[in-house]
C-alpha cells in the first residue's frame, strides 16, 4: 500500500512533504532519503490517530508528477490499513465484527493497532467476516 506524498523544496533547503490523500499530515526532511522516512512516519502517526477517534482513511489515490514520491506503508500496518478501511466501508460496527469473530468487542480494537502484534489468520479472519479476502504479491527490490 503506497501513498502519494508531494515533496516541495523549501525555502531554508530540504522538503516540506504533504499528502493529497491525508491533508492533516504534514512533515519535512532535510533530504529526501530522510523526508521519505518522516512521510511513512507521519502517515502511520496520522492513520493511528483516526483510527482511534473512529474517522475514516481515504484510500490511496495515484496521482502523478516530478514532486510526488509513493510511501510505502510496512507490510502490517498496510493490512491493518486496508482492514480499517474496508471495516469503515461495511457500515458494521465493532460489536458486529466482534460477533462474527467470535471475539469480545474490546479485542476489534487490536485488529487495527499498528503496535499490536495481530497474527495473520486472526487478519484474515477478519477480512473474511467482512466479505474481503487477503491477496499477496512479492516483488523484486527496487
Amino acid at each position: 500500500m503506497k501513498y502519494p506524498a508531494v515533496f516541495e523544496p523549501a525555502e531554508e533547503g530540504g522538503f516540506v512533504i504533504t499528502f493529497p490523500d491525508v491533508y492533516e499530515a504534514i512533515t519535512q526532511g532535510d533530504e529526501e532519503r530522510e523526508g521519505i522516512d518522516m512521510a511513512q512516519d507521519a502517515l502511520m502517526t496520522m492513520f493511528t490517530h483516526l483510527i482511534r477517534e473512529g474517522k475514516p482513511i481515504n484510500p490511496p489515490s495515484s496521482p502523478k508528477g516530478r514532486k510526488i514520491r509513493m510511501i510505502e506503508l510496512p507490510a502490517v500496518a498496510a493490512l491493518k490499513t486496508e482492514l480499517y478501511i474496508a471495516f469503515q466501508a461495511s457500515g458494521i460496527r465493532k460489536a458486529e465484527l466482534a460477533r462474527r469473530l467470535g471475539i469480545p468487542k474490546t479485542t476489534v480494537d487490536r485488529l487495527f493497532d499498528f503496535s499490536n502484534h495481530t497474527r495473520l489468520d486472526r487478519i484474515e479472519a477478519a477480512f473474511a467476516a467482512l466479505g474481503k479476502r487477503i491477496v499477496i504479491k512479492v516483488k523484486d527490490a527496487a
